[in-house]
């Protein structure tokens, strides 16, 4: 993983430096080793130079890394493959060149090219200090509400102190401009691009902007950009019931499942009341592979008296979400009453999970973020673009089928929906019928005229 992840990198702005209308063609040369690979990365590294800020394309700029793992086939290269494993936080650039993720079709025909977004791997990378005692995000009153909103905004004014000028220019549509510079700088009429998760929102905001440049477009567990505050919360945490209900099932007819011949839902009780938000933040990590095993020993051990070893997010999510997802989303919570009105939707369509980690941690922390949002949600126009690929899991407590399901409402007309019937986050590995009708796609242009349903 480069080593670089975890890395400061410097950031590389000038006063006289200008970014032209047309970037440099990259430079490519060899990539940093992996400390945890005994060989060398499969593939080639460079940077692409961007303005910081697109509004003035003759000011101080900004140097991203970019990876690429050229065709295997390039006698029969159809083009460039740009893929984003989402976050946000991930490296685009590692992504690129991690082999076996794409079947080997797919890479025979594309060069398959990640870009660190700004703020992450190589491109900036955006670190904060940890605060210590931060205060808990469900405040119970007024003055508990109070004592959060004053953290985060001082945990957000210091974040973004320690990482300006970045930090003020790393939202999706920003994003979504530099992924056409990368275009450009590779000389290419029309890029294919697959996204997973919050990269679905790339892939969607680079689509409205730059269509008539898309040739393929691939959103694997779509973020839905059109959603409120209601609906980003609310939404999340019935997908996470949902999921309870599917994982309940295994342990019932699952032998090996350490809740097996109990109770899963009192089991799940105990076990809260035990360990409270800890169990419910590993199972939450769990659910999301799913990992159904590990989730049901978490829980009886919970239940037992053991704490679990709480999950974190990998990367720098938790302080770049105040850069992104805050910017992306309108999450400003008003006051105490708002924020109770949240709270009470999430627990009424997520009463087993008590709402969903993700959304509540990320609409809790952009309290302290100030002023309106960079990026505001608004309902999809893919008017500009050809046929989209939309994969969703049936069962995913992060990107909720819903959310799929509602972009495909959005953009009737070139939109095809698989769904995967079965649970986790992610789909295009999941089985032959998920590769398939993806590869098909991406190396031919026909997508199923209609819906497809792939068995779990």
């Amino acid at each position: 993983m480069f080593g670089a992840v975890l890395m400061v990198s410097a950031l590389l702005l000038s006063g006289a430096a200008t970014a032209d209308a047309s970037p440099s063609p990259i430079t490519w040369g060899a990539c940093p080793d992996d400390p945890d690979s005994p060989t060398p990365p499969d593939g080639e590294c460079g940077t692409l130079r961007v303005p910081l800020d697109w509004n003035r394309p003759h000011g101080p700029s900004i140097d991203l890394a970019v990876a690429r793992h050229r065709a295997t086939d390039p006698a029969h290269r159809i083009g460039v493959l740009l893929a984003d494993a989402g976050g946000p936080g991930s490296s685009g650039a590692e992504f690129a060149l991690s082999a076996g993720y794409f079947g080997p079709e797919v890479r025979a025909r594309f060069d398959t090219v990640g870009l660190d977004l700004r703020g992450t791997g190589r491109s900036s990378f955006i670190r904060c200090e940890d605060p210590a005692a931060p205060p808990g995000d469900e405040p119970a009153n007024r003055a508990e509400f109070d004592a959060l909103r004053r953290y985060n905004r001082q945990v957000t004014a210091d974040c973004r102190a320690a990482n300006l000028p970045v930090f003020d220019h790393a939202d999706t549509a920003v994003n979504a401009q530099d992924l056409d510079a990368l275009r450009r700088a590779l000389g290419e009429d029309k890029i294919s691009f697959h996204g997973i998760s919050y990269g679905t929102l790339l892939g969607q905001q680079y689509a409205e902007k730059y269509g008539e440049h898309v040739r393929a477009l691939v959103l694997d567990s779509s973020i839905d950009h059109s959603v409120d505050l209601r609906h980003f919360a609310g939404d999340r945490a019935a997908a996470a019931d949902e999921l309870f209900g599917q994982f309940a099932a295994w342990c019932e007819r699952t032998p090996d499942c350490a809740l097996h011949g109990q109770d899963v839902r009192a089991t799940w009780e105990r076990a809260f009341a035990a360990a409270g938000t800890e169990v419910r933040d590993r199972v939450f990590a769990d659910m999301r592979g799913p990992d159904w095993a590990d989730a049901a020993q978490v829980i009886a051990d919970a239940a037992a008296g053991q704490a679990p070893v709480t999950a974190r997010f990998e990367y720098n999510y938790r302080f770049l979400r105040l850069a992104v997802v805050c910017q992306d989303f309108d999450l400003r919570i008003r006051d105490f009453g708002q924020y109770t009105a949240m709270r009470a939707e999430e627990l009424r369509r997520g009463p087993i999970m008590r709402g969903s980690l993700t959304s509540h941690e990320e609409a809790t922390a952009c309290l302290g973020v100030p002023g309106p949002p960079a990026n505001p949600p608004h309902r999809l126009d893919l008017a500009r673009a050809p046929r989209v690929l939309l994969l969703n899991a049936r069962y995913d407590p992060a990107t909720p089928y819903a959310w799929a399901r509602d972009i495909h409402r959005q953009a009737p007309a070139n939109t095809t929906l698989v769904t995967y019937e079965g649970s986790g986050h992610g789909v295009y590995p999941r089985n032959t019928c998920t590769r398939s009708v993806t590869d098909d796609y991406l190396l031919t242009l026909k997508a199923p005229r209609h819906d497809v349903s792939c068995p779990a």
